[in-house]
């Protein structure tokens, strides 16, 4: 049978990506607490194209997916890249890996159990040279009480819940909770899935007694991190979703 995606193209016109996305995927990632756990993935694979090929082979995608069987691990990633550059005759590849990622957590007074999920991503670029760059990414909810709103009212303050996204490179292995955890210890209170009176009045008051800015969350956890070693690089953003306001309020830092 004819290979069109082999055709010669006469355009002069090289792609920078060309792939999968959105395909959704069954794989198993490290857990600190109980080694594993299964998860279902959505995973975005892309190679680079030269200018005289039409197209690339869509279906080896697919097929080069076992290689993550039967855990996802950055020596996984390693693997995958310098096949999809091989069996695709490509310069570069590049892959997404975005999954939901849930850890077992107590009510700080009630200790009653509860599974809190976090959207966790591992992204890996392999460029012409076979040099290897792997980031690890976590999306925390955590919740925050306004400063100035605690300092200039006669009673209460707002409070909203917000978001954290926490990217990192790094020398050695990280574990996704200790991101998680490295961010949560920065709010003005965790989230839990599951609270009791008596854990609604806890949250309530720690986060009053807390206040943060987003400002203050980014430079909390980017104070931690150039005191981390192991860290060598790293992206922190929070996002409040305003109670007051039909806006969000946005900080972010990136290191050098």
């Amino acid at each position: 049978m004819q290979d069109v995606q082999n055709q010669r193209d006469h355009r002069n016109l090289p792609i920078d990506k060309v792939g999968i996305k959105n395909l959704k995927y069954p794989i198993t990632v490290r857990d600190k607490r109980e080694g594993f756990q299964p998860t279902v993935a959505t995973i975005d694979m892309f190679v680079s194209l030269p200018h005289k090929d039409r197209g690339t082979h869509m279906s080896r995608f697919v097929e080069m997916l076992n290689l993550f069987r039967p855990e996802v691990s950055l020596k996984k990633f390693s693997e995958i890249l310098e096949e999809m550059k091989k069996h695709l005759n490509a310069a570069s590849a590049h892959v997404e890996v975005t999954f939901p990622y849930f850890i077992e957590k107590k009510a700080p007074e009630s200790n009653s159990i509860g599974l809190m999920d976090y959207t966790c991503r591992i992204t890996g670029n392999s460029n012409q040279e076979g040099e290897i760059d792997l980031v690890s990414e976590v999306v925390v909810p955590i919740s925050s009480v306004c400063p100035c709103s605690k300092e200039i009212s006669d009673f209460g303050a707002h409070n909203q819940r917000g978001e954290v996204r926490l990217s990192t490179r790094f020398n050695k292995f990280i574990w996704m909770e200790d991101m998680i955890e490295l961010v949560e210890s920065t709010a003005s209170c965790e989230v839990y899935s599951i609270l009791k009176r008596i854990d609604e009045k806890y949250v309530t008051e720690k986060a009053y007694s807390n206040p943060k800015f987003v400002e203050d969350i980014v430079r909390d956890i980017a104070q931690k991190l150039k005191k981390d070693d192991n860290i060598t690089w790293f992206s922190v953003s929070a996002e409040n979703f305003e109670s007051i306001h039909n806006h969000s309020a946005y900080a972010q830092i990136i290191s050098g």
